[in-house]
């Protein structure tokens, strides 16, 4: 698989998919899934083009997700090399946009999965791929949108290993069982405009949100549990007046979002601000948006074949932590999939310079080998 892992990753790093541009890359992968038997399908919805793939009509279904999309490249010039144009350094390290979130993923799923079927044609279950090129943009069109499709078709999926890079020191250092969910808001505070030197004739509403918004800061949420830690209030920004000093705003816009665990619903969270921003008397006005709920697969099947193809490959015991940002598991997890994250280590995702060490790559396709085996492998069949 090693020839395979590398060359694909490069491959698919040539595409400059920038979301939600698949640039080719769901074409350049059906073609190499339909010569290994699967049937594939082409899912557009609006901007976005997704893929979904499925080889066998039986149970279990293990499905590899990711996508082909990534973020920006930025200043070009900031780049020790153009940022599409993929290089295996000296050191071992391939270096391009994309290589760890998640390209080379899904370069390591395409290699173990030819692998297996050419070892095992008549597999046990079904083998899919869902891939879309709208995870770091909005995530409408993607993912969700196929997800609702197989369902609207009774297509179920069992077993789901999304690529997120997912390691922090080495590949298979952590698994990603769950996720916490993101709730956003924007809130406006409503004053009245003045003169600074005539306070008394205007109403300040920086001035009446500060301490709704410290109470919100002091808050304990929850609490957390054994898979999530407490969860997160964070105002990310802070926005009122014109830019001048002696102008009074009449209104204060605040952006904050919530990273909640399973202890605590997006209905509760919304219940408890407004409360607090009511108890404040404030004139306000507020928008939510629920980007996930929190989701958590505890041991079963999927964890404990996923653990164990991690140990037989590098010998060591992964870590089960559900931190993070949202991934698109946040779609298939409520439809009683079991879901995990496996992938390369997250250290220069989305930073100029991403890169991957290649032997991880390696790595990385030979358990995803292992899963492969561990949850499709029927000795009648083999």
């Amino acid at each position: 698989m090693t020839a395979r892992t590398l060359d694909y990753a490069q491959e698919l790093i040539r595409r400059a998919s920038v979301t939600p541009d698949d640039a080719g890359c769901q074409d350049w992968m059906a073609d190499k899934l339909r010569a290994l038997g699967f049937a594939c399908e082409s899912l557009p919805f609006e901007e976005v083009d997704n893929l979904w793939a499925r080889r066998g009509d039986a149970a279990p279904l293990l499905v590899f997700a990711g996508h082909t999309d990534v973020v920006p490249p930025g200043d070009e010039t900031d780049w020790s090399q153009p940022p599409f144009e993929p290089r295996i350094h000296d050191n071992g390290m391939l270096l391009g946009r994309g290589a760890a979130d998640m390209k080379g993923s899904l370069a390591a799923m395409l290699a173990a999965v030819e692998a297996f079927v050419e070892a095992h044609p008549e597999h046990a279950g079904s083998i899919g791929f869902l891939i879309t090129s709208d995870e770091e943009g909005p995530s409408v069109n993607g993912t969700g949108k196929v997800v609702e499709t197989l369902q609207a078709r009774n297509e179920t999926i069992d077993y789901c290993l999304v690529g997120e890079p997912s390691s922090t020191d080495a590949v298979g250092d952590v698994i990603k069982n769950g996720r916490r969910g993101s709730l956003g808001a924007r809130l406006v505070v409503n004053g009245v405009q003045g003169h600074v030197a005539y306070p008394h004739k205007a109403d300040n509403p920086v001035h009446r949100a500060a301490p709704a918004l410290a109470e919100l800061v002091a808050t304990e949420w929850d609490r957390g549990n054994d898979f999530f830690p407490p969860t997160s209030f964070q105002i990310s920004n802070i926005h009122a007046g014109d830019g001048t000093t002696n102008v009074i705003p009449g209104r204060c816009e605040v952006l904050f979002n919530f990273r909640f665990s399973t202890e605590v619903t997006e209905a509760e969270l919304r219940e408890r601000t407004e409360a607090i921003l009511d108890r404040h008397g404030l004139d306000y006005s507020i928008e939510w948006k629920l980007s996930g709920q929190p989701f958590l697969t505890d041991r079963g099947q999927l964890v404990e074949a996923t653990r164990a193809a991690v140990q037989s490959v590098t010998g060591r015991t992964p870590e089960l932590l559900t931190t993070g940002g949202t991934s698109d598991g946040r779609f298939i997890a409520p439809t009683g999939a079991q879901v995990v994250e496996l992938g390369p280590l997250n250290a220069t995702i989305h930073k100029v310079n991403e890169q991957v060490a290649a032997a991880d790559l390696e790595t990385l396709a030979e358990i995803y080998y292992g899963v492969l085996e561990r949850l499709l492998m029927d000795d009648s069949k083999s």
